[in-house]
């Protein structure tokens, strides 16, 4: 019996690590590299498919109308710009972490708070289905042979983000350091090479329409329905302003409001 408990102890600590201590909190926070590797892997994820499904939308109508993905791109990017700058000034003014549930509540009072705090944890949740999902169908599209396994995939994927969120911040963000900055760093040399390839003519220009091209079928409908799906970009951008606490103090004061 003695020996049975002890490997259940064993098989814990390897898949959780060991249990931490009130008193250890302030070891468990995290530099600016570690925490940005693990708060932004939410908003990245979102990044990686939100272009996608702008596409899927409008190519359901023709693939000439494609190229409206630019424009709404780029009204999607605005949006993200305006809620960066809103959010860092609730990271000023709610200096122990203000998410959505603390700024609605202590501003517009108590329902509104419930409210934001119920949409938040439906986004999450839906933030995780459809992240899962789109990884799951990126691997089936490396690897055709893994096609039709897309929920098995799903499921391991999600588990084993599990283990890793209860190893703790440290360890969590050890291991997404890597896959987060590897991903900035391709997409990165993806876009330069592509831009340097259309300026210099190296690539030549395979769209199905030229930008600017007037095509038939589009409309306000449709355009709205594809900005409402690439706004999907914007999830995860609340992470870093929740977080705050999980920073370490470089010494650099922040301003405590009233």
């Amino acid at each position: 019996m003695k020996r049975s408990v002890e490997k259940v102890e064993y098989l814990k600590r390897l898949l959780v690590g060991r249990p931490l201590k009130s008193a250890e909190n302030d070891e468990q926070k995290l530099s600016r590299t570690a925490a940005l590797a693990l708060l932004s892997s939410d908003a990245l994820s979102s990044i990686a498919y939100g272009t996608e499904q702008i596409v899927v939308v409008l190519v359901a109508l023709s693939a000439a109308a494609i190229w409206y993905s630019l424009p709404i791109a780029a009204f999607v990017i605005i949006l993200l710009i305006s809620l960066t700058l809103s959010y860092r000034q609730i990271i000023h003014a709610y200096p122990h972490g203000g998410g959505a549930y603390v700024v609605s509540s202590e501003n517009l009072g108590k329902n509104a708070g419930l409210i934001a705090g119920g949409s938040l944890l439906i986004d999450y949740m839906l933030t995780v289905a459809v992240s899962v999902s789109a990884g799951a169908e990126a691997i089936t599209s490396a690897v055709p042979a893994l096609f039709g396994h897309q929920v098995a995939i799903s499921v391991v994927i999600v588990l084993l983000i599990m283990m890793m969120n209860l190893r703790g911040l440290r360890e969590s963000a050890s291991f997404l350091m890597i896959p987060v900055y590897t991903f900035i760093a391709v997409i990165t040399v993806l876009i330069v090479v592509g831009l340097y390839n259309i300026v210099t003519g190296a690539q030549p220009l395979n769209a199905t329409a030229l930008p600017g091209a007037v095509v038939p079928g589009v409309s306000v409908a449709l355009i709205l329905r594809a900005f409402s799906s690439g706004s999907s970009s914007l999830t995860g951008v609340e992470a870093i302003s929740n977080a705050v606490p999980f920073f370490k103090n470089h010494g650099r004061k922040m301003q405590l409001r009233p």
